[in-house]
C-alpha cells in the first residue's frame, strides 16, 4: 500500500518540497498485528498495555497515510467511546485494561487532542466524511475554551486542563506544540489564535534551549518572573524528541535543528535516549529504532529508517513510522 494523505498534506498543504516515494505498508500491517486491537484501541506495549489519546492520535494518522478507511473508523469509534467521555469533547488522556471508567484520571493530553482533531480534519476532507469535521470542529473549540493560555503576552498551550498553573508559573511541554496540526486547524478555523500559538511554540523552540548542546527540555517551566527552565527530570528525552520530528512534519526551516545535529553528531554511532540538561549525565543503553529514526531524519540519513519488527514497541514504532513518512515527504498515485 503506498503513501497517500499525509504526504501529500506535507508535501502540498505544509509546503514541503522534496517529493519521494516510499512504501511503508508492510510497517503499518505489523504495525496493526502489533498494537491495534479488533475494537480500534492501540495499545501502548511499553506500558503495561495502557491506551491512550497520543496513541489514538498516532493511529489515524498512520490510517490515513494508508489509506484504511476502516481502521480509521475503528480506532475513532474505540476513542470516541471510550476516551471521549468527559463533560467537554476534549479526550480523557489515558484508558488502563481492566480499570472501571470511574477508577480513570479525567484530564486531557492536548497533544493527543491536537492529533485527534487534525486526523479527523484530513479524514473528512480526504473521504468526504463531513461528520468527521464536524467531530474534529468540537474538539478544537474546546481547546480554544480550556488549554489556551498567556504567559509574558504569548498565547501557550497548557498540557491538560488541570495540574500545570502555579505560583511558580505555567509548566508546559514544547512537544506538545503539534506544528503541522495547529498548521491544519489554523486552515480550518479563522481565529488568530492559532498562528499566534504557532509564533509562541516558534519561539520556544528558539528561545527554551539548555545545558552545552543548547537542547529543549522534556518540560519546561515558564516561571512568573518571566524566565525559562527546566522542569521535572531536566532532560532532553523522550518528549521533546518529537519536537524537531514535529517541526519538519510543519515543513518549517530545518536549519533551527543544527544543536541537534551537532548533539548526534558528536556522539556518533551511539544515539543516547536522553541528556541530562543541567550536568553531564547521560543515558548509557542507547535510543530504541524510533529515537535513531527522528535523528536520522533530522541529519537526513536514511540508514536510520529500518523496517519495524516484532521486538519494537508502541512508541518506537510510531515514530519510525512518521519518521519515515517525513524523510519521503512523498505521494505515489495508485
Amino acid at each position: 500500500m503506498r503513501l497517500s494523505l499525509l504526504g501529500w498534506l506535507l508535501m502540498v498543504i505544509l509546503g514541503c518540497q522534496r517529493p519521494l516515494s516510499v512504501d511503508t505498508g508492510p510497517d503499518w500491517q505489523l504495525y496493526k498485528q502489533r498494537f491495534l486491537e479488533a475494537d480500534g484501541r492501540i495499545k501502548d506495549t511499553g506500558n503495561a498495555n495502557v491506551s491512550h489519546s497520543e496513541g489514538q492520535g498516532y493511529g489515524l494518522l498512520l490510517a490515513l497515510v494508508h489509506d484504511d478507511r476502516d481502521s480509521f473508523a475503528r480506532i475513532w469509534r474505540w476513542t470516541h467511546v471510550n476516551l471521549q467521555v468527559r463533560t467537554d469533547k476534549l479526550l480523557m488522556w489515558r484508558r488502563q485494561p481492566g480499570v472501571e471508567l470511574a477508577q480513570e484520571d479525567p484530564n486531557n493530553a492536548t497533544d493527543g487532542d491536537l492529533l485527534i482533531a487534525w486526523a479527523l480534519l484530513e479524514a473528512a476532507e480526504r473521504w468526504q466524511m463531513p461528520n468527521y469535521r464536524t467531530e474534529a470542529m468540537a474538539i478544537v473549540a474546546d481547546i480554544k475554551r480550556k488549554l489556551i493560555s498567556t504567559w509574558q503576552d504569548q498565547r501557550i498551550l497548557l498540557p491538560g486542563e488541570v495540574g500545570f498553573v502555579n505560583d511558580n508559573g505555567v509548566t508546559v511541554n514544547p512537544s506538545y506544540w503539534v506544528f503541522p496540526a495547529l498548521k491544519a486547524i489554523a486552515a480550518a478555523d479563522d481565529d488568530a489564535v492559532w498562528p499566534a500559538l504557532i509564533a509562541s511554540g516558534k519561539t520556544l523552540v528558539h528561545q527554551a534551549r539548555f545545558g552545552h548542546w543548547q537542547l529543549p527540555p522534556d518540560w519546561l517551566l515558564l516561571a512568573a518572573d518571566g524566565s525559562q527552565q527546566p522542569a521535572k527530570t531536566a532532560r532532553f528525552g523522550y518528549d521533546a524528541i518529537r519536537l524537531p520530528l514535529y517541526w519538519l512534519m510543519a515543513g518549517n526551516d530545518s536549519a533551527v535543528l543544527d544543536n541537534f545535529r551537532r548533539y548526534w553528531a558528536h556522539y556518533q554511532p551511539f544515539t543516547p535516549s536522553w541528556i541530562a540538561l543541567n550536568e553531564h549525565v547521560m543515558d548509557a543503553w542507547g535510543g530504541n529504532v524510533g529515537i535513531i529514526a527522528v535523528k536520522s531524519l533530522v541529519m537526513d540519513e536514511d540508514s536510520g529508517l529500518p523496517m519495524l519488527d516484532v521486538q519494537t514497541d508502541y512508541y518506537a514504532a510510531s515514530l519510525l513510522l512518521l519518521s519515515k513518512v517525513v524523510f519521503h515527504q512523498g505521494h505515489l498515485l495508485p
